[in-house]
């Protein structure tokens, strides 16, 4: 049984997006400020841009918010 996300209330569109690793950074610090999460967003993207891979990334995506 997977973890809730820590925003399951939000939920982020990445497929049929582009794949890009920064696009997919860009759309999460976006959709989180937008949300009024604006330390989330940071933190996101902080996490992401030291993760060692692109699953990395994705994985953090999906651990903070309902991924689509």
């Amino acid at each position: 049984m997977s973890e809730a996300p820590q925003y399951p209330d939000m939920e982020v569109q990445l497929s049929g997006e582009d794949g890009n690793v920064y696009s997919v950074i860009g759309r999460m610090q976006q959709a989180l400020r937008r949300a009024g999460h604006r330390e989330a967003a940071t933190e996101f993207s902080q996490a992401a841009r030291s993760s060692g891979s692109y699953d990395e990334v994705l994985q953090l995506a999906m651990r903070t918010v309902d991924v689509s």
